[in-house]
């Protein structure tokens, strides 16, 4: 992939992780989009939310985040080796941390409540109508007036 193919491939996938949270492939797209730009770190972070979302997901930790930590293990050692030829023998490697992802931080908070705030204005706008027979309809409340008939005919349930 060149490079200016990777950009904008991190650009779509971060956009689809800002429209939808909870979309778990989107995640392990801009992973994987991040590690084709060398961004490792955030490669694992991406990895990480998106275990974290649907942990039953094989595919993200047996291949994706582990191919990450593989690579992000060979870079250290990589360093490591650069550190001790050009100091001849002193070892002085800071390692990068990886971020461990707050998943109890304030922004992380305020999108889950945002998205239960959205899930209860949508559930609130429907209202279930049983008929005389039996049948149950799930109807928008917004939809408008029912005919005096149609009210007659049914029985609103809570």
């Amino acid at each position: 992939m060149c490079i200016h193919e990777i950009f904008p491939a991190v650009q779509a996938a971060e956009l689809a992780v800002q429209r939808n949270p909870q979309f778990v492939e989107a995640w392990q797209t801009l992973g994987r989009a991040q590690l084709g730009l060398g961004e490792i770190t955030m490669a694992i972070r991406s990895f990480q939310i998106g275990l974290h979302i649907c942990p039953a997901n094989t595919e993200l930790r047996e291949q994706d985040l582990k191919w990450a930590m593989q690579l992000l293990r060979q870079k250290r050692e990589t360093r490591a080796g650069e550190v001790t030829e050009g100091q001849g023998g002193e070892i002085d490697v800071t390692q990068e941390l990886i971020p461990d992802y707050d998943f109890e931080s304030d922004e992380v908070v305020a999108v889950c409540a945002s998205i239960s705030q959205r899930q209860k204005m949508a559930d609130a706008n429907k209202a279930v109508v049983v008929s005389a027979s039996g049948s149950a309809n799930s109807i928008d409340s917004e939809e408008g007036n029912e005919d005096a008939d149609d009210s007659k005919q049914f029985i609103k349930a809570r």
